[in-house]
């Protein structure tokens, strides 16, 4: 019997793996497609940078809210990221950054971004601080 629960206990983590490669794979997919860096969706979700790469490395699981962020801050509904890539379809692969200058532009599209989403979560409560409309 012992070795009936350590057979199933290596598929249980096979298959867990395997949803983690998925859920990467795809949240890397929907970052790529809106050209986010992984500092601006990090800051769009509000949990830090380190977290996200971890999440895209496969290294740590995510919670139930931390995956309805990230399905809200794509725009989809939260199953599309456990749901594997069609076959011959490979995921789209990031964009490159050449040298200083495109370091900067990017640097400076992500600091829009998030600056644009503070000053949005600002006004939202003040608004909501003074119930205005």
């Amino acid at each position: 019997m012992p070795r009936l629960k350590i057979i199933l206990a290596k598929s249980i983590d096979a298959d867990e793996q395997a949803l983690k490669d998925v859920l990467r794979a795809n949240i890397k997919k929907f970052r790529h497609r809106r050209n986010w860096s992984q500092f601006t969706l990090a800051a769009k979700i509000d949990i830090s940078t380190n977290f996200l790469a971890d999440i895209e490395a496969g290294n740590t699981w995510v919670s139930s809210q931390t995956l309805v962020k990230l399905a809200k801050a794509f725009e989809i509904e939260a199953f599309e990221l456990l749901k594997p890539e069609k076959e011959g379809i490979n995921a789209e692969q990031s964009p490159e950054i050449d040298g200083s200058e495109g370091f900067i532009d990017r640097f400076s599209q992500d600091l829009a971004v998030v600056l644009q989403d503070t000053v949005k979560k600002a006004v939202d409560h003040v608004k909501n601080q003074y119930k205005m409309g």
